[in-house]
């Protein structure tokens, strides 16, 4: 059980000090092998990038509601969405309210519990990533390890959640607002989700800059923790995200 243990905030009595999960936190934008050899040493604690995370996903929701709506956010996806729209259209009076009122507490809902969502995911990816990088390349990471280094590594998703914010408060028309690509670190968030072809709009929002910045300090830290060659850790973290984004940009391409 040792082995996959998660440890939120102690630290393991093995590991000594290490640093600090602040100096993780600013090492991972400017020496990220420091805070990934720090993980490894068993200084796993990731509480720290999980508030600064929901910190700033709380900042967007504020912004979102008070310079877009709820409302309005829902509006934006049934009208870029045309089956949605149409399936709105053919449902009667007390249906479609019935489906406004769920579609906007859906909404909210996945703003509120944006971090325990986030901790589902994270224990999900990281299991992946474990298994893959110790049963395929050989390595000898510990869940725990891997599932620190996937907090560590969310960090810059905070950048893009505050470059959202900036864009909303900047003046973004409210009916122009996609809450799936809410920030410009995309070539998506320049095409018109309704006119471009829905595979090409979902492999142009996949390619997103942020989102490679967090895969290459996810491949770097599971490699480290991991003890292998870092391509190993690259084909693991890069082969996984190609993996979802295919059957993304397949989907699109069936239900466009």
């Amino acid at each position: 059980m040792n082995d996959i243990g998660i440890q939120p905030v102690a630290e393991t009595a093995q590991a000594g000090a290490g640093l600090t999960q602040w100096q993780r936190v600013s090492n991972t934008f400017t020496a990220p092998s420091k805070t990934f050899e720090d993980i490894k040493r068993g200084n796993r604690s990731w509480w720290l990038p999980l508030i600064i995370g929901a910190l700033f996903s709380y900042i967007l929701f504020a912004a979102v509601a008070q310079k877009i709506g709820i409302q309005q956010t829902v509006d934006n996806q049934i009208r870029m969405d045309p089956k949605a729209q149409e399936r709105m259209a053919q449902a009667p009076p007390d249906r479609r309210e019935v489906i406004n009122k769920f579609s906007v507490g859906i909404t909210e809902a996945a703003f509120i519990g944006g971090p325990v969502l986030g901790l589902i995911g994270a224990a999900v990816i990281s299991l992946g990533l474990w298994g893959t990088v110790n049963f395929v390349f050989g390595g000898k990471s510990k869940y725990g390890s891997i599932f620190a280094v996937s907090y560590y590594a969310w960090l810059p998703m905070s950048v893009k959640a505050l470059l959202g914010t900036v864009v909303i408060y900047a003046g973004m028309a409210p009916e122009s607002f996609n809450i799936k690509n809410f920030a410009p670190t995309n070539m998506g968030a320049f095409l018109d989700p309704v006119e471009t072809n829905k595979a090409l709009y979902t492999l142009a929002t996949a390619l997103d800059a942020v989102t490679i910045w967090t895969l290459v300090l996810m491949s770097i830290g599971v490699a480290i923790v991991a003890g292998t060659k870092r391509s190993a850790g690259y084909i693991t973290v890069f082969g996984w995200w190609a993996i979802f984004v295919l059957i993304g940009v397949g989907w699109a391409a069936v239900m466009g």
